[in-house]
């Protein structure tokens, strides 16, 4: 089994730390783990997040309490870890890249330096505003019209051709606000763009574990596309702590094999 998005963030990069998500990744029997923090932690990405920042005082304290690490204190824990690899599982360590305007640049500088093994994109952010944070902050929204502004992001997201996952590719969701119209064609759109790139989907429990939602992973009708395609999908757990590793991954799996 794989579990291809885990968060390291809570705490400090240590050996002993990650040894944690580890041992609990063995336990229940996952045989490759994919490490990774967000963009948004780093202060060299900082000029991305302005947008964010001035949305609003709540975003620009949620950022500011956020960010300020050196990217090269995370790029030394993981060449600290490549030192003492476990040889009973796989890891890989990356990143969580928002999509932001300008942020492939520095993504495709990292990739030349080879000092990561993936890049997962993600899109947090909708013309500044974070739709993923509290529930009450789409009161005075258009449902159909974030859906489409998502979407397009998605789409772009791909298009850039820099990232190797996307992450819970349909998390607009998350609050379980649906559009009045079909996804049908939309999905159709991205899966044509992705054909041309080497991403894979996320089939994410994310939102199952971490937001309650009744759903697991994908849109029934999207994860149908991606397999009719043969686009490329893994699974992930999303989570940010060592007891959450591989959680419910064996349900993504089930969705996966009955869609």
């Amino acid at each position: 089994m794989i579990d291809a998005h885990v968060h390291i963030e809570r705490g400090p990069y240590t050996l002993e730390w990650v040894n944690e998500f580890i041992n609990q990744a063995l336990k229940i029997g996952i045989t490759e783990l994919y490490l990774l923090e967000h963009t948004h932690r780093f202060k060299e990405f900082e000029k991305y997040y302005e947008e964010i920042s001035s949305y609003s005082n709540y975003q620009n304290d949620w950022y500011k309490n956020r960010t300020g690490l050196s990217l090269e204190s995370y790029l030394e824990l993981i060449n600290k870890y490549k030192n003492h690899e476990n040889d009973k599982i796989k890891i890989k360590w990356g990143l969580e890249v928002c999509y932001l305007s300008g942020i492939e640049n520095e993504i495709e500088k990292l990739k030349k330096e080879n000092r990561m093994d993936f890049y997962t994109g993600s899109v947090h952010w909708i013309n500044g505003w974070g739709f993923d944070h509290k529930k009450e902050f789409w009161l005075d929204k258009e449902i159909d019209k974030e859906y489409k502004k998502y979407f397009e992001e998605e789409k772009r997201l791909i298009k850039s051709g820099v990232f190797d996952n996307l992450a819970h590719p349909d998390s607009i969701k998350c609050f379980n606000h649906y559009p009045s119209y079909n996804l049908n064609e939309t999905y159709e759109e991205i899966i044509n763009i992705a054909k041309k790139t080497n991403i894979q989907f996320e089939q994410s429990c994310g939102l199952y574990n971490n937001y309650s939602h009744q759903k697991i992973g994908l849109e029934e009708n999207y994860l149908k596309k991606l397999k009719a395609k043969k686009m490329r999908i893994i699974t992930a757990s999303d989570a940010h702590r060592p007891e959450d590793v591989g959680k419910n991954i064996d349900k993504a799996l089930l969705a996966i094999q009955e869609a």
